[in-house]
């Protein structure tokens, strides 16, 4: 059976991540690193046993002759670093979210079908242990038929939190709810409805954000529908990151490395109708536990390898990713606009800086990259 050749495009802590699950998993092969830094690229390569060092991504490929890119970037590098692999022809995998804008999805899946390579997203806890014990259940038909599903963050402002953990949030409600046909949101900053003038570039190079508390109501295909919460807290609050699925049975909830199910649809705090029962988490029959890599980036690796072996999409696919960033973007639209806004949009055009510009502004003016001098400086602009 045909072991892939995978390169690792960036080696910070997602790029570390990356690598060592593609290191564990005994059907790939780390062929080749690149990265500007030679600290990074040192220690990962010392970490890997890879000698094939590059601080150059052409060179590399040309070199290596990888099967895979993998491209665990910041979100502001994803575009331009995915156009150029995919030139190469070469498949990849893109660290969530896939693009900061749906122009630039839209060009990076035309790219990948001119040149027959597959794109996937790094939503990992889409296909992670958790997640697969989630599925069993739910194709098992524990909880019935599907009603409604509720989604959280971890108490980022709301509009970063949308981008970065709200991303893996809605692909996971993607897996089980079907494609999003329409979103509403209700959205506010300083406790005021979003104004042109709380659009602001977010941290961490995700685009262009706003909302300090998001509220997004989801109707998926087949009449579910589902809630997705963003709101910015005091104090990160990393348990309230969990999805719950509302069935005419049961319910199912996944909390990352964790699942439970409810064998009745109700939940009643008397005893009786409270009983959760712990799902056994499913790993690989190859995963070490005792490993370097995490269980839900080697499931990506794993699905990865399957998907290529059967010549079909990545569970978690550049159309689904472009999906998500449609959502993402459709929630922004529907707060600024105060409308319900249906998917996916005829404009493709970030709606923030079409909102600004609209309001007679330019682009925001820059900020901080880092989360917590952001935030920081946006409670100077607030006034707070």
């Amino acid at each position: 059976m045909k072991t892939y050749r995978v390169n690792i495009l960036g080696c910070r802590g997602r790029g570390t991540a990356a690598a060592r699950a593609y290191h564990a998993h005994p059907r790939t092969e780390i062929v080749g690193l690149c990265d500007l830094i030679d600290e990074r690229l040192n220690t990962l390569g010392d970490e890997v046993g890879v000698s094939a060092r590059f601080t150059d991504l052409d060179e590399m490929i040309r070199q290596t002759e990888p099967d895979i890119v993998a491209i665990p970037t910041g979100t502001e590098f994803h575009y331009d670093l995915c156009m150029r692999v995919l030139e190469h022809g070469v498949h990849i995998e893109v660290e969530k979210p896939m693009c900061v804008d749906l122009v630039q999805a839209d060009d990076v899946i035309a790219k990948a079908q001119e040149k027959g390579a597959r794109v996937a997203v790094h939503h990992q806890g889409r296909v992670g242990a958790a997640m697969q014990a989630i599925g069993q259940a739910f194709t098992a038909g524990k909880i019935g038929e599907l009603r409604y599903i509720y989604g959280s963050g971890k108490g980022y402002y709301g509009g970063y939190g949308l981008m970065n953990i709200g991303a893996h949030m809605l692909n996971n409600m993607l897996k089980f709810g079907g494609h999003c046909r329409s979103v509403v949101a209700q959205a506010t900053t300083d406790g005021h409805p979003i104004t042109p003038g709380d659009v602001v570039p977010s941290p961490s190079g995700m685009g262009t954000i706003a909302c300090e508390h998001i509220t997004a109501a989801l109707q998926f295909e087949h009449g579910v529908t589902g809630t997705l919460l963003q709101h910015r807290f005091d104090r990160m609050d990393s348990a309230g990151y969990a999805m719950e699925l509302y069935g005419s049975e049961g319910r199912l909830v996944w909390k990352s490395g964790s699942a439970w199910w409810l064998p009745q649809p109700h939940f009643i705090p008397d005893g009786t109708h409270d009983r959760w029962e712990v799902l056994e988490a499913i790993y690989p029959e190859h995963y070490d536990p005792q490993g370097a890599a995490s269980e839900a980036d080697y499931w990506f690796v794993e699905e990865y390898v399957r998907a290529l072996d059967g010549g079909r999409a990545h569970e978690c696919s550049g159309v689904e990713g472009r999906h998500v960033v449609e959502i993402m973007m459709g929630i922004f639209e529907s707060a600024a606009y105060r409308t319900r806004v249906d998917l996916p949009q005829k404009n493709r055009e970030h709606p923030l800086l079409r909102w600004r510009s609209e309001a007679g502004l330019g682009r925001p003016a820059e900020m901080p990259r880092p989360y917590g001098e952001w935030l920081s400086a946006e409670f100077k602009r607030l006034g707070r």
